[in-house]
């Protein structure tokens, strides 16, 4: 625990702690009551680790909190987006079409949930309960594309982004299965820009492009500190014409999925 202010997620811990000792119960106790390790429930106590639907529902049952962490966990999810990143999640859920360039890393909302860890883990810039409120975030945006009237969503890759090792070989098998079923999902479809592309207009950077139901796009920019929401005509029309651009340098639909699979074999 930290010295500043207490996150939903560490509130959420220590109030499961708080109901756990009332009840005279060790962590392993009520690690075997609810069927899930000591260790994890250690790592919830210190708000180390976001706790699973079902971890909470089993605790609430274990503990006669009448509900209680179900309401924190659904604290949790509502604070686990950065303020600067609200503004696209709303755009984002509402969105009836979702086109995503990406050089670098597999788009978040294609991510498992071992890989996006690993990617918010690297260099150790973020603290533990920061790492699980972003992580806590991009799992519930994925929620958009399992919704009812989910948008269609294209995604251009670099051949760079699924090349780069991203933690042990097990986890990126789990990626590469995870992306070959999502890209059977009849909206999903996902383009591979092949090295042999050499340089293209995408090379700036990642963009994103959401379509409103009214029918306007909205742009949305990575940088290293924050992103950057834009619905000027100017800029979106300069997004627009890279899009273009960079996906007639991209594969197929059909052959980007042969070229996952086949990159997929050499983690097996």
């Amino acid at each position: 625990m930290t010295g500043g202010p207490m996150s939903t997620l560490e509130f959420l811990g220590a109030e499961l702690r708080r109901a756990r000792k009332e009840r005279a119960l060790s962590q392993e106790d009520l690690a075997q009551q609810i069927s899930y390790s000591s260790s994890l429930v250690g790592m919830v106590e210190i708000g180390h680790r976001t706790p699973s639907q079902d971890f909470i529902t089993r605790a609430d049952a274990a503990l006669e909190a009448g509900g209680l962490f179900e309401r924190l966990l659904a604290l949790v999810r509502a604070d686990s987006a950065p303020p600067w990143l609200r503004e696209w999640i709303s755009v984002e859920r509402e969105a009836t079409l979702i086109r995503w360039f990406e050089p670098s890393l597999v788009p978040g909302l294609l991510q498992t949930e071992a890989y996006a860890r690993a990617v918010l883990e690297w260099g150790g810039l973020l603290r533990p309960p920061e790492v699980e409120r972003s992580l806590t975030s991009r799992m519930e945006r994925q929620g958009v594309l399992l919704r009812d009237g989910a948008p269609q969503f294209i995604a251009l890759l670099d051949e760079a982004a699924l090349r780069r090792v991203v933690g042990e070989p097990a986890l990126m098998v789990e990626q590469f299965e995870h992306l070959l079923k999502v890209t059977g999902m009849p909206h999903v479809h996902v383009h591979v820009v092949p090295a042999g592309a050499g340089a293209h207009a995408g090379l700036a950077g990642p963009f994103i492009l959401a379509r409103t139901p009214e029918g306007l796009d909205v742009a949305h920019l990575d940088n290293q500190l924050r992103a950057q929401v834009t619905d000027r005509p100017e800029d979106v029309d300069t997004l627009q014409r890279k899009w273009e651009t960079v996906r007639g340098e991209a594969l197929p639909r059909r052959a980007s999925r042969d070229f996952i699979q086949e990159l997929a074999k050499s983690w097996i």
